[in-house]
């Protein structure tokens, strides 16, 4: 028997609250099957997929998936389906789902599946809960099958940032493309560079400087190794003096 989602109350936010905003620039464009007049059209619908799911970090031809996009082509699957296959791809799992808690992965599905923010922890908590006892298949199908998504996409539209423009300002909210793939935590694991004159957490060495640290003639002597230093030098200063010599018996 599987745990029942935890239950969590939605939040007055912008996307709650129908709009009567003027069409614009801004605006997102709406992109589903229901209208398309050609195969460009199409192919416009799976680039405006591939943005949504995958933001422009990972908008890379090797990541594009061929078999996915053929059978949209060919009405074996919905949009929905198309989603589905992006999300639980090998590149979106490779490039955010391990590369981030369970937290960060259920705040940016929701970003880019719902198109909305997590309400709240709880709203966290409990999504993390479906992706720790069901895995990532049953996370995925649970988000994609939930009344939200099929009221708001259904199986024919592109998922997208839903009402970012608020009337009473003059710009929206940043937009989910622009914020990282992964969490702070995953972050600071990251490899720190060693900036000259700032301290910085100092790694460890592969030759005589970290990567990203700047040449100085004064740190190369202290970490020099000079015994062998002079081991490779002087084979080649008697060569060049062997070579300085003929040259001169020779003039």
């Amino acid at each position: 028997m599987s745990i029942p989602l935890l239950q969590y109350t939605p939040v007055s936010q912008n996307h709650r609250v129908n709009g009567f905003e003027v069409p614009g620039d801004e605006q997102p464009r709406i992109y589903t099957t229901s209208d398309l007049l050609s195969p460009s059209d199409m192919e416009l619908l799976i680039m405006a997929a591939y943005r949504q799911i995958f933001n422009e970090q990972q908008m890379l031809d090797h990541h594009r998936q061929r078999f996915l996009e053929s059978q949209l082509r060919a009405d074996q699957i919905t949009v929905k389906g198309f989603i589905r296959g992006l999300v639980l791809s090998d590149s979106f799992r490779r490039l955010t789902f391990e590369s981030n808690n369970n937290y960060r992965f259920v705040e940016i599905c929701v970003q880019r599946v719902l198109g909305r923010n997590v309400y709240s922890d709880r709203e966290k908590i409990s999504w993390s809960i479906v992706l720790g006892t069901k895995g990532l298949q049953g996370f995925v199908d649970d988000l994609l099958n939930s009344e939200e998504y099929q009221s708001n996409f259904g199986d024919s539209t592109v998922p997208y940032q839903r009402r970012r423009i608020l009337p009473q300002r003059d710009q929206g909210e940043v937009t989910f493309a622009h914020t990282a793939r992964y969490g702070i935590d995953y972050r600071n694991k990251l490899p720190k560079p060693y900036l000259k004159g700032l301290f910085v957490s100092r790694q460890k060495a592969d030759g005589l400087f970290t990567q990203g640290e700047e040449f100085d003639w004064q740190t190369f002597t202290e970490r020099a190794n000079w015994p062998m230093v002079a081991g490779l030098l002087l084979p080649l200063s008697v060569g060049f003096g062997g070579i300085l010599a003929l040259a001169l018996s020779v003039q």
